[in-house]
């Protein structure tokens, strides 16, 4: 519920929004030519800086006249204030007006003095790796500004973190409809938080959600699974689900998605974990021969490479090639659904989602010390929605029509197969 003085401020901005668009005028700032060259000495960012101070001064002196000639209102002085330019506080000598026998806001007062823009600045500039104890030396523009220090800036990081967090666990997703999803976990000092990343028919990349937990056990899949569909997102709408291999994982999203899923093992992990097998310097052998199966474009020709590696990772190490035969089959879905040659570079692997842990671990290695609390949340939320706001539309989009088709006649064919059955 909002507070009578957010009210008020609310109702102010609306009336000098509603002056500017009927009362189309003009301001002139005059600077004189002496006074001009002795601030370019300092500058053209310092004096472009003190220029917009005396600039908002002028709209919020225009704002008090049209109150007078309009409004029967009456100007009451000045009063210390401030207004935020460029992120940072600047302090001004507010106008005030009275309305009656009561001070009335000041529209343009109140819209200069907003923090959004200081907020987003804030927060862009911390996730870009801009340390809070350097925060005041790097962006200070003007001796006078304040609400830049580090406990400042420490104090709004910690509202703008938690407002990200709030909106990504209630972010809607009904109209989504996805491609492929995308689940992994990353670990922040013995926390796991499990994501999920949604591909969707245009092409672009969503943060689904994400669940913390001490491990990425069953439970944790299910409750980020539940979260997801709770707002709105359809599960059954036939995808395509790219994981690491983990069962936690693996059941999660056979559980929620039923038979209209087709689960892509990650064939980067399944190398990985074979060539763990070996010494440094055998493994590039071996990623070679598993790369050049895995590029193979036909179901059957892929199958065929792997079972002949199988028959010889069974003289050279059995245990690799049980890791080989474990899921083989799921790591051939995008050849067996013959998914163009385009897409299978993203599908094909869960780097789309590493690529924004990647981010986000970069965007918290500042942090030196991690507190118990809600840190973690908020610092880790603040990066996915930092990667996110980087992502660009995956290698081979165009083709994301035709994979649909693929889905829903896979889809289809398997229901008519089981009604007849």
């Amino acid at each position: 519920m909002k507070k009578a003085y957010q009210i008020d401020e609310r109702k102010a901005i609306d009336r000098f929004h509603s002056y500017l668009t009927t009362n189309p005028g003009n301001i002139q700032l005059v600077l004189p030519l002496a006074d001009l060259a002795q601030r370019l000495r300092h500058g053209v960012s310092q004096m472009l800086f003190d220029s917009e101070v005396e600039l908002l001064t002028l709209i919020m002196s225009d704002e008090i006249r049209w109150l007078r000639q309009e409004r029967g209102m009456t100007p009451w002085g000045n009063a210390p204030g401030s207004v935020i330019i460029h992120g940072q506080k600047v302090p001004v000598d507010r106008p005030r007006v009275r309305d009656g026998a009561k001070e009335a806001k000041l529209g343009s007062y109140e819209l200069f003095r907003r923090d959004d823009e200081m907020q987003r600045r804030l927060l862009d500039r911390v996730m870009r790796g801009l340390s809070m104890r350097s925060y005041d030396p790097v962006v200070r523009e003007s001796k006078p500004s304040f609400g830049i220090s580090k406990s400042a800036v420490s104090d709004r990081f910690k509202i703008a973190s938690g407002q990200r967090a709030q909106d990504l666990r209630k972010r809607d997703l009904s109209k989504l409809r996805l491609c492929a999803l995308m689940m992994d976990g990353v670990e922040f000092r013995k926390e796991l938080f499990v994501v999920a990343l949604g591909i969707d028919k245009t092409g672009a990349k969503t943060i689904l959600g994400y669940h913390q937990g001490a491990t990425e056990n069953r439970q944790i899949c299910d409750r980020l699974l539940e979260g997801i569909m709770s707002r709105g997102l359809d599960l059954r709408q036939g995808i395509l689900a790219v994981l690491d291999g983990g069962p936690s994982l693996s059941g999660a999203i056979r559980k929620y998605c039923g038979d209209k899923v087709m689960v892509q093992r990650c064939q980067e992990h399944k190398r990985r974990n074979i060539c763990e097998h070996f010494a440094d310097e055998q493994r590039t052998y071996w990623e070679k021969k598993l790369l050049d199966a895995y590029e193979l474009f036909g179901y059957e020709e892929a199958k065929k490479a792997l079972h002949h590696i199988h028959r010889e990772l069974m003289g050279a190490n059995p245990s690799a090639a049980r890791s080989l035969e474990e899921g083989l089959e799921e790591t051939l879905t995008l050849h067996k659904l013959n998914v163009p040659a385009s897409l299978r570079k993203t599908f094909r692997t869960t780097n789309p989602i590493e690529s924004v842990f990647d981010t986000v671990r970069t965007s918290c290695r500042n942090v030196k010390r991690w507190r118990p609390g809600d840190q973690r949340e908020r610092w880790i939320c603040a990066g996915l929605l930092f990667a996110e706001n980087k992502f660009r539309r995956i290698d081979g989009y165009r083709e994301l029509p035709r994979f649909l088709d693929i889905l829903d006649a896979r889809f289809h064919s398997s229901k008519v197969i089981r009604q007849t059955a």
